[in-house]
């Protein structure tokens, strides 16, 4: 029996760097922990209800994670060669694939702040308008037809 003289390698993943970091273990449950002690903190500098300080949270994840994760495109980073510059963050991660685990779990993160976040408040008015704007667009935003979908700018440029 002749041996080998090469080891045939498997060509590594085109891993993406800017979504990468979402695959690492415990990122799921600190991003969980950054809510609840945002959370706390808001309850403390504001020294507000709890439903008010889940309220003022559920709207800064709202913010936060609409312009990061679903209007902002590209990556920053220059070694990628711009192959994601006409991608969103939400469009890049799990390389597209649509209802992927992290992909559930990014949908489910706003509809469980949106519950807390009423109840809380006894779904009182207007928070609970506020609560539901910014659910169902974040919730709109990640429906797998709306991939590569822009309502402003020609060509998908914004």
């Amino acid at each position: 029996m002749i041996g080998k003289l090469y080891v045939q390698a498997v060509p590594p993943a085109d891993l993406n760097r800017n979504t990468e970091w979402f695959m690492y273990p415990g990122v799921w449950t600190a991003y969980i922990l950054i809510l609840f002690f945002c959370w706390l903190l808001v309850l403390s500098v504001f020294n507000c209800t709890p439903g008010m300080a889940w309220t003022v949270v559920n709207l800064c994840h709202f913010v936060v994670t609409y312009h990061f994760f679903h209007w902002k495109k590209g990556t920053p980073f220059a070694d990628d060669q711009g192959i994601y510059n006409a991608l969103t963050w939400w469009e890049q991660i799990d390389d597209g694939k649509q209802l992927t685990r992290n992909r559930k779990f990014l949908t489910v993160v706003p509809v469980v702040l949106y519950l807390i976040a009423s109840h809380t408040t006894d779904y009182q008015h207007p928070m609970l308008f506020f609560n539901t704007l910014a659910v169902l667009v974040l919730v709109v935003a990640k429906f797998p037809n709306m991939h590569k979908v822009r309502i402003f700018g020609i060509n998908g440029d914004q």
